[in-house]
C-alpha cells in the first residue's frame, strides 16, 4: 500500500513537471506571436496580409492572444484559459483552411498541448476525467 503511494507520488510529481514544462514552450511560443502582432512587426504584418484580414487587426488580435495566454498563465483561470486559447486557434485552423494551407494542422496541434500540458500540471482538470 505504501509502494502504491510512492509510486503515485513519483508519477504525479514527474507529470507535474512536464506539464510545467510543455506549458512553459508553449507560453513562450504564444506569447512571442503575441507580442510581434502587438508591435506591428514586418512578419505579422505580412502574415495578416497574406490570411486576408486588414492590418488594422493585427494589434487587436494580438492583444486578444495575450490576454488568453495570462488566463492560461494564472492557475486559478488555466482552465478557462486553455478554453480561450482553443477558440483562438481553432480560428486560426479555420483561417488556414479557408485558404487550403497544408499547415492548417499546426494550430490543431498546439492546441492539443495546450490542454496536455494543463492535463499535466492541474489535478482539478485529472480528477474531471477519471
Amino acid at each position: 500500500m505504501v509502494v502504491a503511494a510512492q509510486t503515485a507520488a513519483v508519477s504525479s510529481k514527474k507529470a507535474l513537471w512536464t506539464g510545467r514544462i510543455l506549458s512553459g514552450w508553449l507560453v513562450l511560443f504564444l506569447l512571442f506571436d503575441g507580442v510581434v502582432k502587438v508591435l506591428k512587426l514586418a512578419p505579422a504584418m505580412e502574415g495578416t496580409a497574406r490570411l486576408g484580414y486588414p492590418s488594422s487587426l493585427v494589434v487587436p488580435i494580438g492583444i486578444v492572444e495575450l490576454l488568453c495566454v495570462a488566463a492560461y498563465v494564472i492557475p486559478r483561470t488555466s482552465i478557462l484559459g486553455a478554453i480561450l486559447l482553443t477558440g483562438y486557434l481553432g480560428g486560426a485552423t479555420a483561417t488556414q483552411v479557408r485558404l487550403e494551407d497544408p499547415w492548417f494542422f499546426f494550430p490543431v496541434v498546439v492546441g492539443a498541448l495546450v490542454w496536455a500540458g494543463l492535463l499535466l500540471r492541474d489535478a482539478r482538470l485529472r480528477s474531471l476525467i477519471r
